[in-house]
């Protein structure tokens, strides 16, 4: 997150160029139908990656074996949930555009806003590193504008539809060290995006919906990573988001980011939060990455895994609960699954 943390390391390289239930390994690789397990049969299927980071070659793997488990004829989408390129460049945006064109997908890919969309500023040209240089002639409003021409958008945050259930995707409207020195990719949501936001929660509350929330940073306490000093301060008014995610037991909330593998136990968690009058809290799910997966190295930070490894997620919505199935698209196999039932 600092320039001298592992997020720099990634772009520097270029240079060169408590959980719910019973998380269980599935027992087939493979595809396979929407699982049923008992409950109504889905009425949505959609997928869910992170952080290509410029990796396009197993972005391209992914979107090979989405197509075996979630074929684009039958998926209510695709949510790409942060950091799609390295750095953001408008040309980087192109490579990511083509290697989307040039392989099956399907036709509703949702795009949010990672902390990587923001590392222009640190190169000179986009073969030569200068963050003592920075923002090297680079303005925070062309950044957001390579965003808003690749997304066809004009605004980070948006509502988007997963075959009739409702994706609220969330972003930060300012790179914060443009507006204080001390702070590099802290996430900055604006009044009137809070305001939109529990307005749409509470209009889907009234309605029995579940909701999905995506925002590529993770909520401080929750999936893995998060209680690691690394991604204890990604927002800059978790508070105030927690207060707001925390009433709605029906929210789901996917975070990327961390890199984090879903092989670990709490890929999946609830998250209470006290004075919400909501006991039974909210779900937060960690989407893995396909840059790299990364786990704790035992004395307060992390430690990459073989850079080949990269997963996502397939998230089955039937009327009386939500299926969270994790997926290795390098093995092309579950790694595991959760039930989380709804209840109005």
């Amino acid at each position: 997150m600092k320039p001298l943390s592992r997020r720099t390391a990634i772009a520097t390289s270029l240079a060169g160029l408590a959980a719910v239930g019973t998380a269980t390994a599935a027992q087939a690789a493979g595809g396979s139908a929407p699982t049923t397990s008992g409950w109504g049969r889905a009425r949505s299927v959609f997928s869910v990656i992170s952080d290509i980071q410029g990796d396009l070659h197993d972005f391209a793997m992914a979107l090979q074996d989405i197509e075996t488990t979630n074929p684009r004829t039958r998926s209510a989408g695709l949510v790409i949930n942060g950091d799609i390129t390295p750095r953001g460049y408008d040309f980087e945006y192109t490579d990511v555009r083509k290697v989307l064109d040039s392989n099956p997908h399907p036709r509703n890919a949702h795009w949010v806003i990672g902390n990587h969309e923001f590392y222009v500023p640190k190169w000179l040209n986009p073969t030569t590193l200068r963050q003592d240089t920075w923002p090297n002639g680079c303005t925070e409003e062309k950044l957001y504008n390579n965003f808003y021409d690749f997304t066809g958008r004009k605004k980070v945050y948006t509502e988007v539809d997963l075959g009739g259930v409702p994706a609220l995707l969330l972003g930060t409207e300012k790179y914060m060290h443009y507006h204080d020195s001390k702070l590099w990719d802290e996430v900055w949501l604006s009044d009137e995006q809070f305001a939109w936001l529990e307005s749409r929660l509470a209009s889907y509350a009234r309605r029995r919906k579940p909701v999905m929330v995506f925002c590529h940073h993770p909520l401080p306490n929750t999936v893995s990573g998060t209680r690691n000093a690394l991604y204890k301060s990604d927002y800059l008014q978790a508070d105030r988001l927690l207060r707001i995610l925390g009433q709605y037991k029906n929210v789901f909330f996917f975070s990327g980011h961390t890199h984090w593998d879903l092989n670990l136990s709490d890929w999946a968690v609830r998250r209470v939060v006290p004075g919400t009058g909501n006991p039974e809290g909210f779900m937060t799910v960690n989407t893995g990455a396909i840059q790299t997966l990364w786990e704790d190295d035992g004395h307060g930070g992390e430690r990459a895994l073989d850079p080949l490894e990269a997963s996502g997620l397939q998230v089955e919505v039937s009327h009386d609960g939500v299926l969270l199935r994790a997926r290795d698209y390098r093995r092309r196999q579950w790694i595991k699954e959760l039930h989380v039932p709804l209840s109005f």
